[in-house]
């Protein structure tokens, strides 16, 4: 009898025991794991939490309910902490921010959307269930550990509990010595992300007065006297950032190209100013740039963007529209329903299916830029002059989109065709998930696509010739993974126009003459470029 209860005795306390060390790791794991993917280190974890053995000791002292409330507690906050966390790493990764839950939560289609397309579907799928499984196993064991700790005979819970008591007196004294071993995050990494929420809920309001008060002429009538008979095209150019033209990884691509597309507009009598602008977003969410420069004001959250396209605030399209130019949108990454486009008032949308593009797509990227422009021209500028009226166009560029693979090249305008013949291109190259597995890779590809882009551009523009007005800029800088940490939201933008006096108020607004950016002053708000624009071309 003595030798079976010392055997159960004997299980009890090994469960006990391996409960403690349990609890110990996946404490370590939950309170130690950074929140942002450049600290993803072994440094990092060589801390220690104070939360670790306070929650120990907490439940090892309680009893009844108190000690299942504190069980339940500890065991949501280091759910809560793990998902966070987790969340922050991949917001981070595509978007260089922190995760926002108020903000954030209706982006999850679109954030599967970018990662699928950049790893593939599988991978992504893979990724997901990881991440899942990781949060709810270190939950499910931290849970259990605490159970199996409670459960330890009496002399060794008193062990365990005063070991516990002594491990928190020291951290505790360290931690208010200043040791940088010791740790007590949690509490303020929570009430900085509900800061957070209340700061974005406040953060609408404000939005809500802006809307009323309106930005700018509320319609087009008499507006753009100083453009009148010229087309007008406003280009983003994806992921077409500062670094793109400054980087050292990256400058020697981009600075002989701006160069040749002078020389190419020139040759035709077109005239540039050059200037840096901040956008809203970065990463990626280039419907929040698309968004601010039309509307004049400044949209960096999805929140602002659905409520924007519920408002009566004209946007930049809309107004030409009311003035007499037919407005396009150019969209050839739109491939569902887009109902946030009677916000813009186009007079007519050329989306992914409407650009009769034939050819194969280049991995997420529907179409090569040279066929967009292609059948922008046929489908809208030639039949809009043909009865009379000038174009106002509105035209996404996305061949220099992530997964930058593969690279697209020029052919011969009159052979672009309904697209089939950008077949081979489509098929060429590695695919994604090899392209990503060596970053350099992933750098040079990107700086290719973004070389075609612009190379892209500086034949349309040479093509089309005088009788326009080009508004270039890039939506937002790349992942960081292309710009490194802590590199500057701002983004070139290009005006180009056959008359100098066009050009004369952005050159007083700190614009540099041509294509290259030397020297221009400061990187103004996207949002204050609108007004710019409005002012230049007669709209204020």
């Amino acid at each position: 009898m003595s030798s079976t209860i010392r055997a159960g005795w004997d299980h009890i306390t090994l469960k006990a025991l391996i409960g403690a060390l349990l609890f110990s790791a996946t404490a370590f794991v939950a309170f130690t794991l950074p929140d942002h993917p450049d600290t993803l280190s072994a440094s990092n974890f060589a801390r220690l939490p104070l939360e670790w053995p306070l929650i120990a000791l907490l439940v090892l002292i309680s009893r009844g309910w108190l000690r299942r409330t504190i069980v339940f507690v500890s065991g949501f906050i280091v759910f809560l902490v793990l998902l966070l966390k987790v969340a922050d790493i991949g917001v981070q990764s595509a978007f260089q921010r922190q995760f926002n839950p108020y903000l954030d939560l209706k982006m999850l289609t679109d954030g599967w959307n970018l990662i699928s397309g950049t790893i593939g579907t599988a991978a992504a799928v893979v990724a997901l269930i990881c991440g899942a499984l990781l949060i709810l196993l270190v939950a499910a064991l931290f849970l259990k550990s605490l159970k199996w700790m409670t459960q330890a005979p009496q002399r060794l819970l008193h062990l365990l509990a005063g070991t516990f008591a002594l491990v928190t007196a020291a951290s505790g004294c360290l931690l208010l010595l200043g040791a940088p071993q010791v740790t007590f995050a949690t509490p303020a990494y929570l009430s900085s992300r509900l800061d957070l929420i209340v700061r974005s809920v406040a953060d609408m309001r404000v939005f809500e007065k802006e809307l009323a008060k309106g930005i700018g002429p509320q319609n087009g009538q008499n507006l753009f006297q100083a453009v009148k008979g010229k087309d007008i095209y406003v280009i983003f150019v994806e992921s077409y950032g500062r670094s793109a033209v400054e980087d050292s990884q990256y400058k020697d691509v981009t600075s002989p190209r701006l160069a040749a597309i002078e020389k190419q507009i020139q040759a035709v009598g077109l005239q540039s100013a050059s200037g840096w602008i901040t956008s809203p977003t970065v990463g990626g969410l280039s419907w929040l740039a698309h968004g601010t420069l039309l509307s004049g004001l400044w949209v960096d959250s999805q929140a602002r963007y659905d409520r924007l396209m519920i408002s009566r605030q004209p946007s930049l399209n809309r107004l030409f529209s009311e003035a007499g130019w037919h407005s396009v949108a150019v969209m050839p990454a739109i491939t569902m329903a887009w109902p946030e486009a009677n916000y813009f008032g186009y007079d007519q949308i050329l989306a992914a299916s409407d650009l009769d593009y034939r050819g194969k797509p280049f991995n997420w990227v529907t179409m090569p830029d040279q066929y967009t422009l292609s059948a922008l021209d046929r489908l809208a500028i030639k039949p809009a002059h043909q009865r009379g009226q000038n174009v106002m166009a509105e035209i996404a560029l996305i061949s220099s989109h992530a997964p930058w693979t593969p690279v697209p090249r020029l052919i011969d305008w009159n052979e672009v065709g309904d697209g089939s013949a950008f077949d081979e291109q489509a098929t060429s190259g590695d695919p994604p998930s090899v392209v990503w597995a060596n970053p350099d890779r992933v750098r040079r590809q990107y700086i290719q696509t973004i070389d075609y882009s612009l190379a892209t551009l500086g034949d349309f523009m040479a093509r089309q010739g005088r009788g326009a007005i080009y508004i270039i800029l890039g939506d937002h800088q790349p992942a960081s993974i292309i710009t490194g940490p802590g590199a500057s939201r701002a983004v070139p933008v290009h005006i180009v126009a056959d008359d100098a006096k066009l050009l004369a108020p952005f050159l007083e607004a700190g614009f540099t003459d041509g294509m290259t950016v030397s020297g221009a002053r400061g990187e103004p708000r996207m949002d204050e470029l609108r007004s710019l624009l409005l002012g230049a071309f007669g709209g204020m």
